[in-house]
């Protein structure tokens, strides 16, 4: 497991690679490649060179081409890269053929994410879930780790010490994996009966693509601590509050954040936080509206959600963070090219499908603290109405004091 995590003294020098595929062109690759070297500043690295090659589908051997390998090779050398990260993930034998070519480091995106959630995991339950995660992640790549030993071919009387020693690790890891897995049962349980206990109270989660601003959000309509950086999946743990808006009491939830490309292993990892989203009566979907591919992000968030928690038949407050650094530039009189996503006001962009989703849509800055006050009154609303289903009798007690209030 060492392998997977980065060294936290010093910052490591590290070079990026992607593809570019006829299902992802060069302005996408660029956006992934951008996401991966936020990924890696956040882990600790030091992004100094990035390289793309257009490819069909990716060398089963070492990913890229020769050509490009060795262009790659050549600059680790004269540039003192120890580390060199690739956007998708690698097999088993990419990495050994990899790490024999460019001797260094390597990594891909899942074993980065990994690292980042080791770093930030701080309760026992999300340590347990990062753990399971890893050794999940570490399973299939044993063959790799004991490379130095020497491996015979398979046969009756033929199997050499490598391969006993494989074996005997793979068993290790499955029993700490069921280990693991019956600890987040036991979690599971436990956080159960934590919610039943919360009573009938109306449940509010904050959703969203990685570093979005819930947790800043988390802080405002709470008036809490909850830590908000800058940097991916700041939040592992799932936070809960409870926040009164119009003498209505309700429990805000701030959960972990999404992100393209999440590894499986990982979501099954994290279902057990996301089960505060199951059990949520409204959704707040947050979204950063001065990112320019935010509506891809929103797909992300709807797609993993619909996979975790299957279907989502929720209220869904959709609250657009951001807006004080959203930016744009204006066309020239002269230009006649089609108009895009950079060169749109936001009152503009207002008045696309945005405004069909009525009243269901909220542009705030949670940082400057702007429109805060609206989206309580889009809570409170969402908020009321449930809580009049659950406790009827309360809501004859308002009827009745409305009429006492107008006579």
């Amino acid at each position: 497991m060492k392998d997977l995590i980065l060294s936290k003294e010093t910052s490591e020098r590290t070079v990026l690679v992607g593809l570019l595929t006829p299902r992802q062109g060069e302005a996408k690759t660029a956006e992934y490649l951008d996401e991966l070297a936020f990924l890696a500043d956040t882990a600790g690295a030091e992004t100094v060179a990035r390289f793309t090659q257009k490819l069909d589908y990716p060398n089963p051997r070492t990913y890229v081409g020769k050509g490009k390998l060795e262009e790659i090779h050549a600059y680790v050398e004269e540039n003192e890269i120890g580390m060199v990260i690739f956007d998708d993930d690698l097999t088993t034998k990419q990495v050994s053929n990899l790490e024999r070519e460019l001797q260094v480091k390597i990594l891909d995106r899942t074993s980065l994410i990994l690292d980042i959630f080791a770093k930030r995991a701080q309760t026992a339950n999300a340590k347990t879930q990062v753990e399971l995660a890893q050794y999940q992640y570490l399973l299939p790549r044993l063959t790799r780790m004991w490379t130095h030993l020497e491996r015979q071919r398979g046969g009756i009387g033929m199997r050499g010490p490598g391969e006993t020693q494989i074996e005997t690790d793979r068993r290790i890891i499955l029993d700490k994996i069921a280990r693991l897995k019956e600890e987040l049962r036991a979690i599971d349980k436990q956080k159960s009966i934590q919610r039943k206990n919360r009573g009938k109270l109306t449940r509010v989660a904050l959703v969203g693509y990685t570093n979005v601003g819930k947790s800043t959000l988390m802080n405002v309509l709470s008036k809490s601590e909850v830590f908000a950086e800058n940097k991916l999946f700041a939040t592992l743990d799932t936070t809960v509050r409870k926040v009164t808006i119009d003498n209505l009491p309700l429990l805000l939830t701030d959960t972990v954040g999404f992100i393209r490309k999440l590894p499986t292993h990982l979501v099954e990892s994290f279902k057990s936080t996301l089960d505060e989203v199951r059990d949520a009566d409204i959704l707040v979907h947050v979204v950063d509206i001065s990112h320019p591919n935010f509506e891809e992000q929103i797909e992300v968030v709807n797609s993993t959600l619909k996979d975790v928690c299957g279907g989502m038949d929720k209220p869904v407050i959709l609250v657009f963070n951001k807006i004080d650094a959203f930016s744009y530039k204006p066309k020239d009189a002269d230009d006649l090219t089609p108009e895009t996503r950079e060169n749109i006001s936001l009152d503009r962009l207002k008045q696309t499908w945005m405004s069909k989703m009525e009243g269901d849509c909220v542009f705030i800055s949670a940082k400057k603290g702007l429109n805060i006050d609206e989206l309580k009154q889009k809570i409170y609303e969402r908020a009321l109405e449930i809580h009049r289903s659950r406790f009827p009798y309360n809501d004859l007690l308002y009827e009745k004091y409305d009429t006492d209030i107008e006579q």
